[in-house]
């Protein structure tokens, strides 16, 4: 089942305080962006977040995305600050993302 573009906008608003917030779609899923880093998702209108340690102390819920993937954790935090300072947490422990060759 895709995501919806309603969730998708839901959860763009619970990221509206998370600076360079974008998102692609990706076979009727979303991922989520902030500074460049990949950090999370919206799977089967579920806003999920990669395993960090900064998410883990916050969030204990662990769902599978889509078959063969590794388990995310669920954001169930419908408080914007709470939201952007989790992200903001888990982008200091993220990898830069790579540089693609021209």
């Amino acid at each position: 089942m895709a995501s919806s573009p309603e969730y998708l906008e839901y959860v763009l608003d619970l990221l509206t305080d998370v600076p360079e917030v974008s998102h692609r779609k990706m076979m009727g899923e979303y991922l989520l962006y902030a500074s460049g880093k990949l950090f999370g998702g919206v799977y089967d209108d579920r806003f999920l977040v990669k395993d960090t340690e900064a998410s883990r102390a916050v969030l204990s819920t662990f769902e599978v995305p889509y078959e063969g993937a590794s388990e995310m954790l669920l954001v169930d935090v419908e408080d914007r600050g709470a939201v952007a300072a989790l992200v903001a947490e888990m982008l200091l422990e993220l990898p830069e993302p790579k540089r693609r060759r021209k």
